[in-house]
């Protein structure tokens, strides 16, 4: 099955480190070291806002336990006396993440599993989610279907190209929240309708499903600590750190391209 857009050959790691440099969805991001913090703060005093839908209790209630885990799973600068000014994501982790979360993709794919491949960053993010789906179907895989009429935060549960949104005012809005998510995971449980095998999703989407105990990936940017913590628990299979909004969405192309064919679902590739 055909991908929504064709996508550009998929480039090699040091092309794709270079590109991510070059169009900031790594390296020096545009996210302020001072957001940063805020938000790691904010995580470890308790506000579930910034818990993704996932329950850390107090295990992570030292806001310097946090930065240290996000230094070493997204990149950002280890010094706690580097209170503003700019940040960083390491654009070699990001890569790395991108390899893990495509031996998720294979076995998956090879198993011919159930998926559900959701955003809450429709701005930015949609393309590389759809282009997710895409492959995913065409290699065989069920896309899960989001049930029709599920409310949310006040707003719909929509489904486009195989990829879950949150619309509201006949706009789809950015979202972290992990309603969406839980009322899709339940509607599909009163259903009777088995969950899926794996989650490809961003933020409290991907955070959600992986407090249900499915198997999930999801992106998520420097300020947003979340989704680095439950990787670090095993609660999520992978996060994979990323500037989640960039100038054009097309600068996520190569990144998409390097994932899909590294879990070999592009060309000819079973």
């Amino acid at each position: 099955m055909p991908l929504p857009l064709p996508l550009p050959p998929a480039p090699s790691r040091s092309e794709l480190v270079d590109h991510l440099v070059r169009t900031r969805i790594a390296g020096d991001v545009a996210t302020p070291r001072e957001n940063n913090l805020a938000h790691f703060r904010q995580l470890a005093n308790g506000d579930r806002h910034y818990w993704f839908g996932l329950e850390f209790g107090d295990r992570w209630a030292d806001e310097q336990d946090v930065l240290s885990e996000m230094a070493e799973r997204c990149g950002v600068n280890d010094d706690p006396d580097h209170r503003g000014g700019q940040d960083t994501i390491d654009p070699e982790l990001t890569v790395g993440a991108l390899e893990r979360a495509a031996a998720e993709l294979r076995k998956v794919a090879k198993s011919r599993g159930r998926v559900l491949v959701a955003t809450g960053h429709p701005g930015a993010l949609l393309d590389l989610h759809g282009a997710t789906a895409a492959a995913l179907r065409g290699a065989g895989c069920e896309v899960v279907r989001v049930p029709l009429g599920l409310i949310a935060d006040e707003g719909l549960v929509a489904q486009f190209n195989g990829v879950a949104v949150y619309e509201r005012g006949a706009s789809l809005w950015h979202t972290h929240s992990p309603a969406p998510m839980n009322a899709i995971l339940s509607a599909l449980e009163r259903s009777g309708e088995p969950l899926p095998d794996l989650v490809v999703a961003d933020h409290g989407w991907a955070g959600a499903a992986a407090q249900w105990g499915v198997a999930a990936v999801g992106y998520a940017d420097c300020n947003d600590p979340a989704l680095f913590l439950a990787e670090s628990e095993g609660t999520l299979r992978v996060a994979i750190p990323l500037d989640d909004h960039v100038a054009d969405p097309r600068f996520y192309e190569p990144m998409t391209a390097y994932l899909l064919d590294a879990a070999g679902l592009l060309g000819d590739e079973d």
